[in-house]
């Protein structure tokens, strides 16, 4: 009988450490799964990337979404969009883009840390994200992987995607993907589409006003397809191609 109770003591710190170290995994696990899922998605991006300095992508994440809303409304819906080459793009449509988004694009590593300074400032100012001051390496970044949401969280992403980018891919191929496959209208992506959309002319045949017209609709393009004529669009026009000539091309 005593050798029993003796026993009986002996199990029960047993089991009590035993759930103790399950209690201890089980704690591991909830801080260092998630943290697992997160190096993992950044893999998958990575690998992405890489896939994509030698291969064109099919779609993107903004497409996805775009195609999905015109869908929802047409089951037929297809999206506007032709791959062309970097060559096959007029100098003056990737002059214009640098000219209006990124001035300064061939030279910095991915991001812009003083627009960012100044859009969070404006943000500030009116407490709630209205603009990221993004370059176009962040905007593809976004494009290719990303929803259009704007919060802080996905802007983090979109920094580490960028930099990711501008480290696997030159400049002329983060150029020539951007303008393949950015918005340009409802359902309109890609420069050799835009072209077609708006003048009915290919994407090497846009002069310099085509293109800073259409560099000038890239921050709302949805709303600039409805409304072609705004006094905005042709002001905003006029100053873009006033800073062409100094735009540098990669």
């Amino acid at each position: 009988m005593l050798d029993a109770l003796k026993a009986g003591t002996a199990a029960r710190p047993k089991k009590a450490k035993k759930a103790q170290s399950g209690g201890r995994r089980w704690l591991k696990w909830i801080f260092l799964g998630p943290l697992l899922a997160v190096l993992l998605v950044q893999l998958y991006f990575f690998l992405m990337i890489c896939w994509w300095t030698q291969f064109d992508p099919s779609s993107t994440s903004m497409m996805r979404q775009q195609l999905s809303a015109l869908r929802a409304t047409n089951p037929d819906a297809k999206l506007e969009q032709v791959w062309v080459p970097y060559e096959r793009i007029s100098n003056n449509l990737k002059r214009a883009v640098i000219a209006s988004e990124d001035a300064n694009f061939v030279d910095h590593d991915g991001v812009d840390w003083d627009a960012l300074e100044k859009a969070y400032e404006r943000n500030n100012k009116r407490h709630k994200v209205v603009g990221g001051g993004s370059t176009i390496t962040q905007q593809l970044a976004k494009n290719l992987f990303l929803s259009g949401s704007r919060n802080y969280l996905r802007k983090g992403q979109e920094l580490v995607i960028a930099y990711m980018l501008e480290m696997v891919m030159s400049k002329q191929r983060i150029l020539e993907i951007y303008l393949n496959v950015v918005e340009f209208g409802r359902g309109v992506f890609g420069a050799e589409a835009a072209a077609r959309h708006y003048y009915r002319t290919s994407a090497a045949s846009l002069n310099a006003t085509q293109s800073a017209r259409l560099a000038v609709m890239l921050p709302n393009p949805r709303y600039y397809d409805r409304h072609r004529d705004t006094s905005y669009l042709t002001r905003r026009t006029g100053i873009v191609l006033r800073r062409m000539r100094a735009a540098d091309l990669p």
